[in-house]
């Protein structure tokens, strides 16, 4: 597994901020559950490995959770199931659970987990953050496990460039403080200009091309 690109045009490092999706083991706790409600999200929201268990905080998502929350509940792999809170269309709950399956493959590759983690019919989604050698490792370990995965996104930001200019900036920030992008909008285009002191295309394009920027960057299509 390659990320081409990695490095900036101008010779520097740069950050590889990536998505993929793996297929769980059926061994799993949450891959057996999840697959038995394929309808259903289940997000990890935190988690942290202690000796040979994991204490999780987790949450699903689906039209009637309570039966799952049940099923996950009296899992034999979950222990001290605690529910933390539930509605019509999700529950919270925190529990340890005896396996650490879901930190394995990101402990071997010195990878901090970063949250949340995404199950759903058996396949775990999940972002990882990391220098080209890093991520060229991680790809090297998933390749040598023989886990049927997949790359779902890559982003480079390289950190000797940077993401906008001065002006976008500006703009930007004025405009996110002056309520511009709220909803609905606390100020008008017209009035972002008149305080940058320019025309209002000249705000609009400004506005349009930093955003763009951003969204370039930095945004990965989440679940």
């Amino acid at each position: 597994m390659t990320a081409h690109g990695s490095r900036s045009r101008r010779g520097g490092p740069s950050v590889i901020r990536a998505r993929f999706r793996i297929v769980l083991p059926p061994e799993v706790w949450v891959a057996e559950v999840s697959t038995t409600y394929p309808e259903a999200t289940f997000r990890l929201l935190t988690g942290v490995p202690i000796d040979d268990s994991a204490l999780e905080l987790g949450e699903v998502r689906t039209d009637d959770p309570g039966p799952i929350a049940d099923d996950i509940r009296s899992h034999p792999d979950v222990d001290a199931y605690d529910l933390v809170y539930a509605d019509e269309q999700r529950s919270i709950a925190q529990y340890e659970v005896d396996e650490q399956a879901l930190y394995d493959f990101l402990l071997n590759s010195s990878l901090p987990p970063e949250f949340p983690v995404i199950v759903e019919d058996g396949e775990m989604t999940f972002d990882v953050t990391a220098t080209r050698e890093q991520f060229e490792a991680f790809g090297d370990a998933l390749d040598a496990s023989a886990r049927s995965y997949e790359l779902l996104s890559v982003v480079h930001t390289d950190s000797d460039e940077r993401l906008l200019t001065d002006r976008q900036r500006e703009c930007l920030t004025l405009a996110q403080r002056r309520g511009y992008f709220a909803v609905p909008r606390e100020c008008t285009l017209a009035e972002v200009a008149d305080e940058l002191d320019v025309d209002k295309s000249t705000a609009s394009e400004t506005i349009r091309r930093g955003t763009a920027r951003v969204l370039e960057q930095f945004l990965i299509d989440r679940v």
